[in-house]
């Protein structure tokens, strides 16, 4: 094996870049402070508004405090919360999921704190100001970096701005699948612009489908030159079997010198980061991923949030279920309910229930319709412009609304709120070993696919997401998804 110590001569002549970090993060961060400073002092003085009608109001008998002071107080503290827990660090900024669960840790760290020292010391801060700017902040907070985030991300999309640019260092195929899977996701902060590739065959460019050509630098010994050569200001290591432990240590080194980040990619796709942990052993950090969990008490708290949101959407929507139902039954012939077979928990078959959106049989003209099926690779049925949909039908499915007495077999146990996408039949028999894991959780009404484009996804992108949502369900994920559903309905992304 060739030796990997000296694959860095190049660096030696390469003078050190101060700070490499890109601008567009260091001025996110600032603005994040300001922002985070409005919601916080949003959110205790509508707390002492709402609380004592101003400004004044003493704590409590033992002692005359200003409640001003108080919240001055408590902004300070959640202020500080915010920077300890890296709330705002360019590591997870923009990053969504994390993000939000340091701001949620920080915030409930202050007010329990708060809490106790109130308790310790007698000082009965009145428990109605806690309970006001406790949700307030945690709304406003969210609320805020929400649209930062999105400002963010709008634009990447139009203007091409706010992106890191980063190096990939491994083996073309990693190489392609680590691009292709930042290319999925449109709010990604990387943008791959070169890669260095081990092996003696060296090629001029990588060509990454839905991409583009991707220009190579040389082996893993010219790593410093290429990100110099990129400006790159990151290096993402992928698999690669010339570049062991100890280069990826060296090459850490040289970077540091840079200030260029080193990401190092497992080469474990579809995991979510929950199932991940860090266990150092004899100075190894080895990747325990945890085992998919779908018994016990996640899966009583997957059950018990099915029954409390079915029975509520029902109820809470009859009255605008029965004109559905009226306007369905005068205006087409046929029942109102659409009944299909549909396979659900470990392949058992079950009847779903929906809203009639087509004409009276169109099960049986499928076949007459097959050279039209514009679904990519030819397992699903779908056409855009469907010549079984009825007039009326057309706009319940344009908002989902066909989906609704689907509630009831969430109560029957047929399927979940959220889940996999309800597979037929004759597409079950087609699915591999792979494919097959999507029937270890209940189909859903909702779902990744849901929220991630419907009908205008591909087969393999549909199983992908079903299968991430397989392994690494939990409720944080489904009240996440069933936000998103709000937002996917109303815009009617992939309907039709």
């Amino acid at each position: 094996m060739t030796a990997v110590n000296d694959r860095l001569d190049v660096s030696a002549n390469i003078v050190p870049i101060p700070n490499k970090v890109p601008s567009w993060q260091r001025s996110y961060s600032r603005r994040l402070v300001a922002i985070d400073f409005v919601a916080v002092v949003a959110a205790v003085g509508l707390a002492q508004w709402m609380r004592f009608g101003g400004l004044g109001g003493e704590v409590s008998t033992f002692r005359s405090l200003d409640y001003a002071f108080v919240s001055a107080g408590i902004a300070l503290l959640w202020m500080a919360a915010l920077s300890i827990n890296n709330s705002r660090s360019t590591r997870i900024i923009g990053s969504g999921a994390e993000e939000y669960r340091r701001v949620w840790l920080a915030t409930l760290s202050v007010f329990g704190g708060v809490a106790i020292l109130s308790m310790l010391f007698k000082l009965e801060i009145a428990r109605g100001y806690l309970m006001i700017a406790l949700p307030a902040g945690l709304l406003f907070l969210g609320l805020l970096r929400w649209l930062a985030r999105k400002a963010v991300i709008r634009a990447r999309e139009k203007h091409g701005r706010c992106i890191t640019r980063l190096l990939v260092v491994g083996s073309p195929s990693a190489v392609r699948d680590l691009t292709t899977s930042l290319v999925r996701d449109a709010g990604s902060e990387y943008e791959v612009v070169g890669a260095c590739t081990p092996g003696p065959a060296q090629r001029a460019r990588i060509d990454v489908p839905g991409f583009g050509p991707i220009p190579t630098f040389g082996d893993e010994s010219n790593v410093v030159g290429a990100v110099t050569a990129t400006n790159s200001h990151a290096v993402a290591v992928t698999a690669t079997e010339r570049l062991n432990g100890r280069g990826i240590r060296d090459l850490s080194w040289e970077l540091e010198k840079l200030d260029i980040d080193l990401l190092v990619a497992p080469g474990v796709v579809d995991i979510a980061g929950p199932r991940l942990q860090m266990r150092p052993v004899a100075g190894l950090p080895l990747i325990h991923v945890e085992k998919p969990q779908y018994h016990g008490a996640k899966r009583f708290q997957k059950r018990l949030f099915d029954i409390v949101f079915s029975s509520a959407v029902l109820v809470f929507g009859l009255p605008l279920l029965i004109p559905i139902a009226i306007v369905i039954k005068l205006t087409s012939r046929g029942p109102v309910f659409y009944r299909s077979e549909r396979i659900g928990l470990d392949g058992n078959p079950f009847e779903m229930i929906k809203f009639r959106t087509m004409v009276d049989g169109a099960d049986q003209m499928v076949k007459d319709l097959a050279a039209r099926n514009e679904s990519q690779g030819g397992v699903l049925f779908k056409i855009r412009e469907d010549p079984r949909v009825t007039p009326f039908g057309r706009l319940l499915r344009k908002y989902s609304i066909d989906e609704l007495p689907q509630f009831i077999n969430v109560l029957k146990r047929d399927m979940s709120v959220v889940g996999p996408r309800p597979p037929l039949a004759r597409e079950v028999k087609t699915y591999d070993d792979y494919a097959k894991r999507r029937l270890l959780v209940r189909p859903g009404i909702t779902g990744l696919w849901q929220v991630s484009g419907r009908s205008d996804l591909s087969w393999e992108d549909s199983v992908r997401l079903d299968l991430f949502y397989v392994e690494n369900w939990s409720m944080v994920s489904d009240l996440l998804i069933a936000v998103k559903t709000v937002k996917a309905v109303f815009t009617h992304s992939g309907a039709y």
